[in-house]
């Protein structure tokens, strides 16, 4: 499994670059945060998912952190999406939107995304939620047979959205509680101020 390359980038078209690593060219077709972190020539780093299917043989996607390329996981885990999609999605909008999108059940959000209709923008809400609902009460906290709540009932979308980035309960809990502190209200201003505190 190649799942981070860094090297020069010697090519880049509309959707995939060419790396070059040790003196192999590798073509790896990016999310749009990560074409804008490449300039050709420069050296660049990206996290990699390699799908091997009879259809297309061996394809890399490469993404601009791992946060991104935990939630394209995520996203590719969900029936009727396929990594082409999954790519498509986050290059329309970043994590956070995202998450935020999908805590707050936005289809229309979700659906604005070329080539992804409402059934499918619905299965991802549907079915993300309630993985990293599972998720939420199954994780202890390390050190301690506790689980963390949310403050107040209405933070728990805040954090399920944190969730999805791949913060722990634990850690979103607490970035939540520390933005209403700094006066962040509303779901997405909440979202927002809690990355800047992670």
């Amino acid at each position: 499994m190649i799942a981070y390359l860094k090297g020069k980038l010697l090519y880049s078209s509309a959707d995939s670059a060419v790396i070059e690593v040790n003196g192999i060219g590798y073509e790896v077709y990016c999310s749009a945060s990560a074409f804008s972190k490449m300039s050709v020539g420069a050296v660049c780093e990206v996290y990699t998912y390699l799908q091997i299917s009879e259809s297309n043989g061996a394809v890399l996607y490469g993404f601009s952190g791992i946060e991104e390329k935990n939630m394209f996981l995520k996203l590719i885990s969900v029936s009727g999406v396929g990594p082409k999609m999954g790519i498509a999605v986050l290059s329309a909008m970043d994590c956070s939107t995202l998450a935020a999108a999908i805590a707050t059940q936005d289809v229309k959000r979700l659906s604005s995304v070329k080539g992804l209709g409402k059934k499918t923008a619905e299965r991802i809400i549907l079915e993300l939620r309630e993985k990293v609902g599972a998720l939420a009460k199954d994780a202890p906290i390390p050190g301690g047979g506790a689980y963390v709540a949310a403050a107040e009932e209405g933070d728990e979308d805040a954090v399920v959205a944190l969730q999805t980035l791949g913060f722990t309960r634990a850690e979103s809990v607490k970035a939540v509680a520390a933005a209403k502190a700094k006066g962040a209200s509303g779901l997405e201003e909440i979202i927002m101020q809690a990355l800047k505190t992670m």
